[in-house]
């Protein structure tokens, strides 16, 4: 939850200095502060998992005012984390000529800043030219002053200059602890030695790395534990860990669910024509019903982990590896699963046909010819071949698929900042194409089981149609029917993704 404050508070300027180390049982208060453009923001909506927390565009001095945000504890609602977002430092060796010019050396840090705070520069207004306009840099000291912390974030894309030099003399003058982070990590370009050099020579020895794009929840378990080595009551904060990694696997089981119950409702689904029938109507039908609901499950994931699949925050859904339709016979190919086996492989792969059960009831050339694209026919069945039913589901390569598509999603949004605003940006560290994320080191497919060893819920779920709101209709009910199967289903995903 966070409230943004688009008015300062009044009461900052009148806590300066006056503050004691923070108390047991007291919210952490965390300034985030630093240079424009490094990613204040960025690090604010991956920490709160929050898309729309502040505004992110790629130039200067995005944040205008200082906004609140608050990190609970999910069981008792108990505030542990008050985080501020600040505007970011413009002009800091400008404000460092003014401060050497105008007030004196043998002052403490504390009384110079709050000189800075009291003269027209700091006021902002018409009357002071752009130059003498130190209103920004105001609103950060304000709020470091009634802080207990600060977090310096450092773009480490950037040489050390003369300038973040001088932003961290002045933050020093604050007399709270501060601790650099590092964003955009990932970067090929990254200059965190050089940047590790100049701050020890700023006795600024513990540092972290936070990448808001490409995340990893160790980083951020990191970021907590560093903060909490420097407090002298960090209650709050080992609380807050606790409860973070508490969820963070939560919501790991939680999507783990989704996809078993989403491959139950698929591998149940089924239709019955009579043998006589043109196959394509009904494939055409069976493949849009899987298409959306594969959608509805990518939206249940993508609510879960708290993105959202619009306009406004991009998503992984953005991008070409998950649009494409999983009844392609080269999306297939791309992941090497092969439909079937024998010597009718090479004709069938990619069509989802198995040869065996097709037997001679339509004919291979037949089966080639009219049903395409992930469907099974069952004619093995003495019963079925005397009414001439047949009996059509979802093959086990397009299973397979759906399965391996399913875990790459659910892999991305575990690794993926809420700061990443480009369909473009990292899915997580060393993204791979769709096609080599289904390859070992070895050149071998990735998938969560042989294509012709499905899992035995999966397996189980070929006979009861009632378990499928696809064969159905009837959602709830079905669900309800197939959940001790998802659960069973679900340790064994866990069990394979950990592999």
């Amino acid at each position: 939850m966070q409230t943004p404050a688009t008015e300062e508070s009044n009461d900052l300027a009148a806590h300066a200095g006056k503050k004691t180390t923070i108390a047991s049982g007291e919210a952490l208060k965390l300034a985030v502060v630093g240079h424009t453009n490094t990613g204040k923001t960025s690090i604010l909506r991956t920490l709160l998992r929050d898309v729309y927390f502040g505004e992110v565009k790629n130039e200067a001095a995005t944040t205008r005012h200082v906004e609140q945000a608050k990190l609970t504890d999910s069981q008792t609602g108990e505030d542990l984390v008050i985080l501020y977002d600040t505007p970011g430092l413009e002009d800091a060796s400008g404000l460092m000529d003014w401060l050497e010019d105008n007030t004196a050396s043998r002052r403490d840090g504390i009384e110079r800043l709050q000189q800075f705070l009291a003269a027209d520069i700091a006021q902002g207004g018409d009357a002071l030219t752009s130059s003498d306009d130190y209103s920004q840099e105001a609103k950060v000291i304000r709020q470091l002053l009634a802080s207990d912390m600060a977090i310096y974030v450092v773009d480490a894309r950037e040489p050390v200059l003369g300038k973040y030099k001088d932003e961290l003399a002045i933050l020093s003058w604050a007399a709270i602890p501060v601790m650099p982070v590092f964003n955009f990590t990932d970067s090929q370009d990254a200059n965190i030695d050089e940047w590790q050099t100049m701050l020890a020579r700023r006795n600024l020895h513990i540092s972290t790395r936070f990448d808001s794009v490409a995340f990893e929840f160790e980083d951020e378990m990191r970021l907590w534990q560093n903060l909490a080595t420097m407090l002298t009551h960090s209650e709050m904060l080992e609380q807050l860990m606790t409860r973070r990694t508490e969820n963070w696997a939560q919501l790991y089981d939680e999507a783990n669910i989704i996809i078993a119950d989403f491959l139950l409702n698929v591998a149940a689904f089924v239709y019955e024509i009579n043998e006589d029938d043109d196959p394509m109507p009904i494939l055409a039908q069976m493949q849009e019903a899987v298409r959306q609901s594969e959608r509805a499950m990518q939206h249940n994931l993508l609510n879960l982990y708290k993105f959202y699949d619009n306009a406004v925050a991009a998503t992984p859904l953005e991008l070409q590896a998950y649009q494409q339709d999983p009844f392609d016979p080269e999306l297939l190919k791309s992941y090497g699963i092969r439909t079937t086996s024998g010597a009718a492989a090479g004709a069938l792969l990619g069509l989802g046909i198995d040869a065996a059960a097709l037997g001679t009831t339509l004919g291979l050339g037949a089966a080639i010819g009219g049903i395409a694209g992930g469907l099974l026919s069952n004619t093995s069945s003495i019963a079925d071949k005397i009414t001439g039913v047949k009996r059509l589901y979802i093959d086990p390569a397009t299973l397979t698929l759906l399965a391996t598509r399913a875990i790459d999603l659910l892999t991305a949004l575990r690794h993926r900042g809420h700061a990443a605003t480009d369909a473009t940006q990292l899915l997580y560290k060393g993204e791979k194409t769709n096609i080599e994320q289904a390859l070992d080191d070895d050149g071998h497919t990735v998938t969560p089981w042989p294509t012709h060893k499905l899992p035995s819920e999966l397996k189980k779920a070929r006979g009861k149609p009632q378990w499928s709101s696809l064969s159905s209709g009837k959602s709830e009910q079905a669900q309800l029917l197939r959940a001790d199967m998802a659960w069973s289903l679900a340790s064994k995903l866990q069990s394979r993704e950990s592999e």
